[in-house]
């Protein structure tokens, strides 16, 4: 399943954006939807990893027992779209470059596997240092 996250990340730090990628798994194991951050590509701040995701999923009439897949910890706004449509499962890549909010969904029932992948935190940590700016503009800190 991350691997499919991990293509969508490497897709997106190919095309000059924020290499975050997820995906959603039905109660069976198929892919739902699958996508990456665009912030950059599309000029639009809300098209996270994980809300790109959702919607290439389409319209589900019910969310039980799906699974949605992040190569990096969910921030505050994918965590309450997490939480916001019942996903009962997170699969986190890593947490070493942003901790995010899986603490929190984990809080609230969410059941969260953080993988710490090599390959993600190699990605993540070659990202943030190529480009501390827009990094710092993701994730909403002060340079």
């Amino acid at each position: 399943m991350l691997r499919v996250a991990l293509a969508e990340a490497r897709a997106g730090y190919a095309e000059g954006g924020v290499p975050i990628g997820a995906a959603l798994f039905g109660p069976d194991g198929g892919l739902l939807g699958r996508g990456r951050n665009r912030r950059v590509q599309d000029d639009d701040p809300s098209v996270h990893g994980e809300t790109a995701a959702f919607r290439d999923a389409g319209r589900q009439r019910s969310y039980r027992g799906t699974t949605m897949v992040t190569t990096l910890s969910p921030c505050w706004y994918c965590s309450g779209l997490i939480l916001q449509f019942g996903i009962p499962r997170v699969v986190v890549g890593e947490d070493r470059t942003f901790e995010g909010r899986h603490a929190w969904l984990a809080e609230h029932g969410v059941e969260v596997i953080v993988v710490d992948d090599p390959e993600c935190v190699e990605l993540m940590t070659t990202f943030i240092k190529e480009r501390p700016d827009l990094w710092n503009e993701d994730i909403g800190a002060d340079e």
